[in-house]
């Protein structure tokens, strides 16, 4: 025990010695905490349209309207020539452009139908889709209002209708960033862990001071304990400022499950992590080494463990690598406690997978740590 508490003093003496470091630990995630989120944000608003009315009647003045009136769109252009919106699109200037025809109002009361053009601009295949699907709700409703006046003109309903209201759970007004922040938490922790955990022992070996532990009697596991604690720390550090602080006060989100629960699970996921930044150690003789492969397995754990999209929607063999990732299972337990609130029955699987992750990973760290002594 007085061994591993020698070496804990010296690591964080070595840390907190190095001045350049200290803002990268402490200062540079709660600034990325801050600003991801909302840059980070697959919600489509403010999309540019273009209307071209040819029929200039009350029906297409009530539908530019409820357009307008959408916090989708952003009515950009209005006139009469087709051949202008297009080349706005091809410009950049609009993304949408719903051309109206002319007769498009006597045909819906003379011949119940009528038709209506709308060009997206699918450069950006995201907003293409969104913003088609939001202006197709929009004229279904049209349709629908118009349906209704027709059938009861005095405005009283005669007939039995269907009443939906949605209800939205856990984030009921459907703020992305409720749902980002949690995510972008847990990556900026594993980053920050297995980065400096790796890049700490790596630098001892560039300096030669690793050589001199290696020759006295530390055993393997005091040696990778004494790295792994100090950081282990620090991440559960960096986690409850950002959650209870950053989260809470700039995000407004409050955690509902248990927190007991919560932080045992990110004590179990630090040592799998900082596993994970011990082994690469041992496989790097240089920092520009270790960063490689660190940035190359982060970028790996950035898109494919369901922090920006589902893994459900992945392909299969897509799935299969998300499922082998732990950061995958962290952002799952980080989403269902601090914003569903689920227990320990629902995590539990979560909990074995996580703990076999740790075992792997610091086995292969101290069975790959060559000590000579």
């Amino acid at each position: 025990m007085s061994v591993l508490l020698f070496l804990l003093r010296k690591e964080f003496k070595q840390i907190f010695r190095d001045r350049a470091i200290l803002p990268l630990i402490f200062i540079v995630p709660i600034m990325q905490l801050l600003l991801l989120p909302l840059a980070a944000n697959f919600e489509v608003k403010n999309i540019a349209i273009s209307v071209v009315d040819h029929d200039h009647s009350s029906y297409s003045r009530q539908l530019i309207q409820q357009i307008s009136a959408s916090a989708y769109f952003k009515l950009q252009d209005y006139g009469n020539s087709y051949s202008r919106g297009l080349k706005q699109i091809e410009s950049d200037k609009v993304d949408l452009v719903l051309e109206i025809p002319k007769d498009f109002e006597k045909n819906l009361i003379r011949e119940s139908q009528s038709d209506l053009l709308v060009a997206v601009n699918a450069i950006n295949g995201v907003k293409a889709g969104l913003g088609a699907s939001y202006i197709n709700q929009i004229i279904q409703g049209f349709n629908a209002d118009i349906r209704m006046r027709w059938v009861n003109p005095d405005g009283q309903p005669n007939q039995s209708s269907i009443d939906i209201r949605p209800s939205n759970w856990f984030n009921p007004n459907l703020i992305y960033s409720t749902y980002m922040v949690p995510g972008i938490l847990v990556a900026l922790v594993t980053m920050l862990c297995s980065y400096m955990c790796a890049l700490n022992i790596v630098k001892e070996k560039e300096v030669g001071t690793i050589e001199q532990i290696n020759v006295t009697p530390i055993k393997k596991y005091q040696f990778i304990l004494g790295k792994l604690i100090p950081f282990w720390i620090i991440g559960l550090f960096v986690f409850t400022l950002g959650l209870f602080v950053v989260a809470r006060f700039v995000y407004g989100i409050v955690p509902v499950g248990n927190m007991f629960l919560l932080y045992g699970y990110l004590s179990i996921y630090l040592i799998a992590i900082l596993g994970l930044g011990l082994l690469i150690s041992t496989f790097s003789d240089t920092q520009q080494q270790a960063m490689s492969i660190a940035f190359l397995i982060i970028m790996v754990f950035m898109l494919m463990t369901g922090l920006f999209t589902s893994i459900d929607s992945m392909p299969d063999w897509a799935y299969f690598i998300a499922r082998l990732l732990p950061v995958t299972y962290f952002i799952e337990v980080v989403r269902m406690l601090v914003l569903k609130g689920s227990g320990f029955g629902d995590i539990q699987s979560h909990f074995l997978i996580i703990i076999a992750f740790a075992l792997i990973l610091n086995g292969l760290a101290i069975y790959n740590y060559k000590k000579t002594a």
